[in-house]
């Protein structure tokens, strides 16, 4: 992928991840600033967190350009929530998807980019898609969609591994990234549609004394 495409990737994603938190934080009745500040960690809190574990520069610090699509999209978003106060909830979920989708692309490849093994490249992707949206639903006290009984984490981990299998395969770049972002979309939209769950366990009937 060229410097230019990651970039622009990159820009996409947390404009995605700045609505979605910004969203969630008027159905919370978040108030003033305190949305602004929901946005910005949704937006930022993955990628931050993946630099550091990778020990690269922050991206946001290194290329300010990620703020300012942060705030024109959380700008852009309380603009549209004034106009459509009747924004569903599915709305927001539609734009975490997206974002989680673009932002588990963007780990895997700075990753390997980084020289790091597949297994090790699929994890930092999960942890980018998903930390920014973890500290979202934490700060505005709800059940994080990852600890939630639909697929969430799991749809990351699926276009993970499809992105690594097309890898493997010496599949073009450009599909690896379609691949993997098709595959966690319709799974995550498949989960908040048809309510599709991983069911790891059994139901079991154990019982505490």
């Amino acid at each position: 992928m060229t410097s230019e495409y990651f970039h622009f990737l990159s820009i996409i994603g947390v404009a995605f991840f700045a609505i979605s938190g910004t969203l969630l934080g008027h159905e919370k009745s978040v108030g003033g600033f305190g949305v602004v500040v929901v946005a910005t960690v949704t937006a930022l809190g993955g990628g931050t967190l993946r630099d550091i574990l990778l020990n690269k520069p922050v991206f946001w610090i290194a290329q300010p350009d990620y703020l300012y699509a942060t705030y024109i999209a959380i700008f852009a978003s309380i603009l549209s929530i004034r106009h459509l106060p009747d924004l569903s909830n599915t709305t927001m979920l539609l734009m975490d998807a997206v974002g989680m989708a673009i932002f588990n692309i963007i780990g895997i490849e700075k990753a390997l980019i980084g020289g790091a093994d597949m297994i090790v490249a699929i994890t930092m992707g999960m942890t980018t898609g998903i930390f920014g949206g973890l500290m979202r639903d934490v700060i505005c006290r709800e059940v994080p969609l990852v600890m939630g009984e639909e697929l969430y984490s799991t749809a990351c981990l699926s276009g993970g591994l499809t992105y690594a299998a097309l890898f493997t395969l010496e599949v073009g770049y450009i599909w690896c990234i379609i691949g993997a972002f098709t595959v966690t979309v319709c799974l995550r939209l498949g989960a908040i549609h048809f309510g599709w769950q991983p069911n790891l366990f059994r139901k079991s009937s154990f019982k505490r004394s």
